[in-house]
């Protein structure tokens, strides 16, 4: 479980990023950060791994404060999955993997038959277990992207933070890597920006919108017309379908953002319905 309270963030001499932030991720569940590019979601989910420390407030990993966990034990319970990182690295894939047993080995021990076979079983569930003797500054970011998420799956921690794991993706994999998340059975924060994504696939979401949490539920709590209307500045309609629900979104008119014509109700009108509740 991760827990904060109360986070507040700021580089020294600039205006806060993050305003006094709460959240709570709960085992088994996957919690979605959403908002419009500079909402602090990048900056919240730093917070949330310890690679920034807070101005004010607090971060809990499964009841201890991030601040007291050494980089060791923090590496234990949770994982990381940045950015487009470690892209360039001239290491084979399967060495990139194995990686994830760091924390969990002495400092001279040799990889284990079963920490091999951990490594295998993970590209094999991100679809990427023939890219296991390439370069992984030779694959394409889609493939660099799955065997970063693996070595995260490598590493057993309790938790996983990933920072828009579904870039450079292509439709079928950010689906499948996504529903993935969801039977792991861990504690998942992600960000992400498409919206649907997030609907299908999250138990809940975070909306911020510059360094403040707007609204915060389960999607279909939070994705609502008016809601997405106001923050992303577009027009917003929801359209239920046989999985649930889907967000079609057009540039605001001229006469400012707000919902389209023929949307389905007022905030909430859809209730918790919709690609969430298919998804489970």
């Amino acid at each position: 479980m991760i827990r904060a309270r109360g986070v507040r963030f700021a580089h020294r001499g600039r205006p806060p990023v993050l305003h006094g932030v709460d959240l709570t991720a709960a085992p088994g569940r996957v919690l979605g950060l959403i908002g419009p590019n500079g909402g602090g979601k990048t900056t919240l989910l730093r917070t949330l791994h310890g690679s920034l420390r807070p101005s004010a407030g607090t971060v809990h990993v499964d009841g201890d404060d991030v601040a007291t966990l050494s980089p060791r034990e923090l590496a234990r319970r949770v994982a990381v999955v940045a950015q487009d990182g470690e892209g360039v690295l001239p290491m084979p894939v399967a060495d990139v993997v194995l990686m994830g047993r760091t924390p969990h080995r002495g400092a001279f021990s040799r990889t284990t038959a079963a920490e091999e076979a951990t490594a295998a079983a993970a590209l094999e569930r991100v679809g990427a277990l023939h890219l296991a003797d390439r370069l992984i500054g030779d694959l394409s970011g889609g493939e660099r992207q799955r065997v970063l998420i693996a070595r995260a799956l490598t590493q057993e921690a309790p938790n996983l933070l990933l920072d828009e794991p579904t870039n450079h993706l292509d439709v079928r994999y950010q689906h499948e890597v996504l529903g993935l998340l969801r039977g792991l059975g861990r504690t998942v924060v992600v960000v992400l920006h498409d919206l649907n994504l997030a609907a299908a696939h999250c138990d809940e979401l975070v909306l911020l919108d510059a360094g403040r949490v707007v609204a915060a539920g389960e999607p279909g709590e939070v994705l609502t017309p008016a809601t997405v209307g106001a923050v992303y500045g577009v027009r917003a309609r929801r359209v239920e379908d046989e999985d649930g629900f889907q967000l079609v979104l057009r540039p605001a008119s001229a006469g400012g953002a707000g919902p389209l014509p023929g949307t389905l109700g007022a905030p909430g009108a859809l209730g918790l319905s919709g690609a969430h509740g298919q998804h489970r």
